[in-house]
């Protein structure tokens, strides 16, 4: 009787210790599945497979950008706020003179002695101010996200005739106070081909005799 109690007892010990085996091999392959497809999503983020490529950017557009941030933060630090929509050429120019504080060209006034010379022999207390090539980029490049920023091109504040005439004497004027003249580019003629000069002659000479005969 003992003996089929213990024996009892010993098959219902290898009962529960190989439930609770397979138990722990259910935990243990779920874990390791668990673990797997961690270390499979893992890969994926760091080989980039789901994530879209990085448009690379433009040293020009990353500019134009940063241009465009910093004129819209400008007008809503004014008292009161401006939207874009709100904004005149007037906005315009007081944003160019507002920006010559940060310049680091040296403009000489009338009265100083280095005005005119393009390399001064010393020091002065002329101030600084934009370089009139660096306004005509920003205005270029703001007059172009203007408009890539849903604004039309009829009433582009950066295009009006007013930001030009402003430009054109902040050129004028630092060249005399430089001592640098300014030289426009000339445009590249395009060479003609000596082949089409000459069949466009032959087509005129046709077109003379054509008309001597009708009228003859």
């Amino acid at each position: 009787m003992s003996s089929s109690k213990g024996k009892d007892v010993h098959e219902g010990s290898s009962s529960n210790s190989s439930s609770s085996s397979s138990a722990l091999m259910v935990v243990v392959d779920d874990q390791n599945h668990h673990h797997h497809h961690h270390q499979q999503q893992q890969q994926q983020f760091e080989r980039g497979d789901e994530a879209a490529p990085t448009p690379v950017i433009s040293r020009y557009e990353s500019q134009k950008r940063r241009d465009w941030y910093t004129f819209g933060q400008y007008l809503r630090n004014q008292r009161p706020p401006l939207a874009i929509s709100q904004c005149n050429s007037s906005h315009v120019l007081e944003f160019l003179r507002y920006l010559d504080q940060f310049g680091k060209t040296k403009v000489h006034l009338n009265g100083c002695g280095f005005f005119g010379e393009p390399e001064p022999a010393g020091p002065c207390t002329c101030p600084l101010r934009q370089a009139w090539g660096s306004l005509d980029a920003l205005i270029g490049r703001l007059r172009a996200a203007y408009e890539e920023n849903g604004g039309s091109s009829d009433t582009n504040p950066f295009a009006s005739g007013a930001i030009r005439v402003y430009l054109r004497e902040v050129r004028d004027s630092q060249s005399k106070a430089r001592g640098i003249p300014y030289k426009k580019k000339k445009k590249k003629k395009i060479p003609i081909n000596t082949h089409q000069q000459g069949k466009y002659n032959l087509f005129q000479i046709f077109i003379y005799i054509y008309i001597c005969v009708c009228v003859i």
